[in-house]
């Protein structure tokens, strides 16, 4: 028999005994910064659902509230083959996929190509033609140079852009450390066509779509009761299908009420008035140090990037300003660095299984040359812990709210991303924030499910893609023309 090594020690209980009464007392203070009491989340879910509907509505508000143009959930009965292009901020991802004639499965074939840095900041047209040669080479490697019929492609591109149609979408702003000229207020779609036509590779771009919707079809596909898409990662995003009745800005299409329509929220950009959500003076303070002040308030205070951050804020307070000077008589340079800490490194302190936490004493030794005292290590697993519990609690408000708007008293949401995914306890914490905003009775054993249940999502940037270009061409030959710009590409 193989030996499996060590078992992993219990988890810590961890005691507070003798930590000195002046960190007590600041720990205290940090509980009651940071905690978010069920009253505040039923307060903050309410206000959600409002500016949801606002977002809808003509006028628009905070959360933009996109029309994807896709118009169906999958039945688990398409079938065919399909390309499915992602776009990310470190590689670009090709896959085929081949919907097969058993329900809800699916064949996939990959390959990842590095975005090189250079390209981030380079031109437009350098963009374009490194993708379409990636494409290119794809094709040629998978199905020789014969010639092919054209091949449909759902492209993910999951950067913020404004879409009239299902094929067109005009990037409003870069982000992901991209900054190339020329792209931003265009509609991308006519650019990665020319380099693709330029190298007579036959594909057919047949839709534009973002990850979060991508992951909230690819995972419908799988599962039926899948209503909503989330994303919690370095950002935060939902996705979930509404009746074109319920959106006022699209009235004048004149769609039947009950057809569907999948919308991206983008909600990180919820209650950018400051209105609801409990900010601490450390989320102010990052708001104003970012390069959009006065955007995305809730995503900085539940993403993964800035989870890191706010508890890097927080221990140069205690250190410089505050009667207790935790790491007196250190330097503490390394830690003054902003954004030097990521989610990662809250995930290990939380996860530091020692009674003395003494992984946490390496962790800070070896990446910042501090020496902290066992107090003091105390003090960051609990603060870790705090903004931890706070991000996930303040995440199930937006998840509540979709299901309140929509009335969905039971159902699955497919959630993907870094924090969902490697956050210790997140998921726990976010089930627990549900329970106490929808009031719901208590477990009658463990093993039952709760009535909305966040589970890991399916593959929505590949699978995803795929997907929506094939319930797009299904709508096509049916008739249904609604947001289609090239209805020649769909022949």
């Amino acid at each position: 028999m193989v030996g499996l090594g060590p078992r992993k020690p219990p988890s810590r209980k961890g005691s507070m005994a003798d930590v000195p009464k002046d960190l007590m007392q600041e720990i205290k203070r940090l509980e009651e910064m940071f905690a978010v009491d069920t009253a505040k989340l039923k307060s903050i879910t309410e206000h959600f659902v409002k500016e949801l509907a606002k977002g809808l509505s003509v006028e628009g508000g905070s959360i933009p509230m996109n029309p994807t143009w896709c118009m169906a959930f999958p039945t688990g009965y398409e079938t065919g083959t399909f390309l499915a292009l992602d776009m990310g901020g470190t590689n670009l991802r090709v896959c085929e996929i081949i919907l097969t004639d058993e329900k809800s499965e699916f064949d996939i074939i990959q390959s990842k190509y590095r975005m090189p840095e250079e390209l981030k900041s380079g031109t437009s047209d350098e963009l374009w033609e490194y993708i379409a040669d990636c494409l290119q080479q794809f094709v040629e490697s998978h199905h020789g140079t014969k010639n092919l019929e054209k091949l449909h492609l759902g492209f993910t591109f999951s950067y913020p852009a404004t879409q009239d149609y299902i094929d067109h979408g005009v990037l409003q702003r870069w982000t992901k450390g991209f900054d190339i000229d020329g792209v931003e207020g265009h509609n991308v779609v006519p650019m990665f066509e020319a380099a693709i036509a330029k190298r007579g590779v036959p594909i057919k771009l047949t839709a534009l779509i973002n990850d979060t919707t991508g992951t909230l079809i690819a995972s419908a596909y799988t599962d039926t009761k899948m209503k909503i898409g989330c994303i919690f990662g370095t950002g935060c995003n939902a996705a979930y299908m509404e009746n074109c009745g319920s959106i006022p800005k699209l009235a004048h299409m004149n769609l039947p009420p009950d057809t569907p329509m999948a919308i991206n929220c983008e909600w990180g950009a919820f209650d950018n008035e400051h209105k609801v959500l409990p900010r601490t003076p450390y989320d102010i303070i990052i708001d104003k140090d970012s390069p959009r002040p006065g955007q995305q308030a809730f995503e900085k205070m539940i993403a993964g990037l800035y989870l890191g951050e706010l508890f890097r804020l927080v221990l140069v307070d205690l250190h410089d300003n505050k009667e207790v000077h935790i790491f007196e008589g250190q330097n503490i340079d390394k830690l003054r660095k902003a954004y030097t800490l990521d989610s990662s490194f809250l995930s290990m302190v939380e996860e530091d299984p020692f009674e003395n936490l003494s992984e946490t004493g390496d962790l800070f030794q070896n990446k910042l040359g501090i020496t902290a005292t066992h107090s003091e290590l105390e003090l960051i697993r609990r603060l870790a812990e705090l903004i931890g519990t706070r991000a996930a609690r303040l995440s199930s408000c937006g998840v509540a709210a979709i299901a309140t708007k929509k009335g969905y008293e039971t159902c699955h949401v497919g959630a993907d991303g870094s924090v969902f995914n490697k956050y210790p306890h997140f998921k726990q914490r976010g089930a627990q924030a549900l329970r106490e905003i929808l009031d719901w009775a208590p477990k009658k054993n463990s093993k039952e499910e709760d009535p909305i249940e966040i589970l890991a999502a399916e593959d929505g940037s590949g699978v995803g893609a795929a997907l929506i270009a094939a319930l797009t061409l299904k709508r096509v030959k049916e008739g249904n023309m609604a947001g289609i710009l090239h209805p020649e590409n769909f022949k």
